[in-house]
């Protein structure tokens, strides 16, 4: 039913932004009425492509190649929309402008050409940015620690559809190499049911360190069996910190790990963060946080050294950066949130929806924490 209700309300948000598209930017270019045809053709075969999409995501089986075809009908939208919307702007303040007709006929063809050119290119550079995994590398000074420690962080990685476990393996693979003494992954590790990703999520056995794996549930594991993919990630050996604590490290040299579940659980009242029962008897030493959205930062009062985060997707398709802004206070890097408490947030090892990325290139962060 949540699907069901999901599937209907993306559809109706997709059709009034092509409803926007047309009225407001094919309308409007001084083309032939046969191009301006054309293009609304395409907006009709885009839409079809984001409903096969999400059927693909949910309930149809696609060959692969076919899937990545439907997945970039959605990203696509999102680059026209945004186009039009500066279109539309730089229209309303040319003709409010006080040239000669001539002057502002030229400069409308001309924001003409540019708006569909932009749109034609930002696209292909989203889908070629999104080929890659980039090796991120941040040094984080930590009061009172008794020695350095590598750190892999991964996160939003969302195996399914397009993620699968070629991807993994790569992934798996490049982690190691790092040689990493912990590894952790701050949710949206899943995007389907587990039983569909078995060889994928089996995949992550492979990953090596010295003191383990270590997950916390991002929002979208509630959306597909949140108690089953714990356990699968259980019987895989990766630890899941459910509200708790662990110790990494020497005695007295190392530093608390801590878990929380995600601010999501707040909204099926299950599975809900809870920082004082995740702190509650960790060691007199310095302490990391896993939370998946950056937003949990604004429960942290006290007691955490560093947070953890991911969710943001760094923005993923940079104009859609401005919208997370409004609901994230950090959309990717390290900041210091207080005197006592930084975070790094991850711009995501995957990707979701399409296979598209601009300005937030996908990571595999190496973190190395050293005493300051």
């Amino acid at each position: 039913m949540t699907h069901i209700f999901f599937f209907v309300a993306v559809l109706g948000v997709f059709a009034l932004l092509n409803m926007y598209i047309s009225k407001r930017l094919i309308k409007k270019l001084d083309i032939k009425t046969k191009t301006k045809n054309y293009l609304r053709i395409f907006l009709v075969i885009n839409y079809l492509g984001i409903i096969a999409y999400l059927l693909g995501r949910y309930y149809i089986e696609f060959a692969n190649w076919l899937y990545f075809m439907f997945s970039l009908p959605i990203g696509l939208l999102f680059l026209l929309f945004c186009t039009a919307v500066i279109y539309d702007i730089s229209r309303v303040i040319l003709n409010s402008v006080p040239i000669s007709d001539s002057r502002r006929a030229f400069f409308k063809k001309s924001l003409d050409i540019s708006s569909l050119l932009v749109a034609t290119s930002l696209s292909a550079r989203s889908i070629y940015e999104a080929r890659f995994v980039k090796h991120e590398k941040v040094k984080i000074k930590i009061k009172n620690l008794g020695k350095s420690y590598k750190i892999v962080q991964l996160s939003d990685i969302h195996i399914g559809g397009l993620i699968g476990v070629e991807f993994i393996k790569d992934i798996v693979k490049r982690v190691n190499a790092l040689e990493p003494e912990l590894v952790v992954i701050t949710g949206d590790l899943v995007d389907v049911e587990v039983d569909k990703i078995q060889k994928p999520l089996n995949a992550l056995r492979d990953l090596n360190s010295k003191y383990g794996t270590y997950f916390i549930v991002g929002n979208h594991e509630y959306f597909h069996n949140i108690n089953k993919i714990i356990q699968k990630l259980k019987s895989l050996g990766i630890k899941v910190l459910e509200n708790e604590n662990v110790y990494i490290g020497e005695e007295l040299k190392g530093f608390n790990l801590a878990g929380v579940y995600d601010v999501f659980g707040y909204r099926t009242h299950s599975h809900m963060p809870d920082i004082t029962k995740a702190l509650n008897g960790k060691k007199d030493s310095p302490t990391i946080l896993l939370a998946h959205q950056p937003r949990y930062i604004q429960e942290v009062k006290s007691g955490v050294d560093l947070m953890l985060s991911g969710h943001t997707h760094g923005g993923q398709l940079y104009p859609f950066k401005f919208l997370v802004k409004l609901q994230q206070p950090y959309i990717s890097g390290l900041h210091q949130h207080n005197k006592d408490l930084q975070i790094y947030v991850n711009k995501g090892t995957g990707f979701w929806g399409p296979p598209m990325r601009l300005g937030a290139i996908s990571e595999i962060t190496e973190i190395i924490l050293e005493n300051g």
